[in-house]
């Protein structure tokens, strides 16, 4: 897996298991209720709902459709993912603040600057404190800007 991709497996995974605890409680169902509509233990559903990459497919499967939802392998396409603003307003972004500390009085950058940025000053923040927000914005950077790369 290259650098660029900001979400790793165990990411994708955690925000999915999320997803499905958000679901299920919206629903007002409780995890034994859930898990034994799914067919599975209630130990196994919290590790699905924790994001635990050892749990196996069918019960992940199980889990989500017990929920009502489905879980599909989709080919990603610009249409459903984010894209990138034309201007990129710096506080919105904790980590472009960061790294614009020397822009005085620029509260907004042209999404080739934000770009830029971010790859000439990568070491210089923390991977693991960005929010989702950022990650998507970096993703949407790269891909419409960058070709699908962050040169970092």
């Amino acid at each position: 897996m290259n650098r660029a991709a900001l979400l790793t497996s165990n990411d994708r995974l955690v925000r999915m298991g999320a997803r499905l605890k958000a679901e299920r409680k919206r629903q007002k169902v409780s995890a034994v209720a859930a898990a034994e509509a799914a067919g599975i233990s209630r130990v196994t559903l919290h590790r699905i709902e924790s994001g635990e990459g050892t749990v196996g497919m069918a019960a992940w499967l199980a889990a989500v459709e017990a929920a009502g939802l489905t879980l599909d392998i989709v080919d990603p396409s610009p249409v459903q993912a984010p894209q990138a603003p034309p201007r990129v307003r710096i506080k919105e972004y904790p980590q472009l603040s960061r790294l614009a500390w020397q822009l005085h009085g620029v509260e907004e950058l042209p999404a080739r600057e934000a770009l830029s940025l971010y790859e000439r000053n990568w070491r210089h923040l923390d991977p693991d404190k960005l929010t989702a927000k950022e990650q998507e914005l970096i993703e949407a950077l790269s891909r419409e800007l960058g070709g699908g790369r962050l040169l970092v």
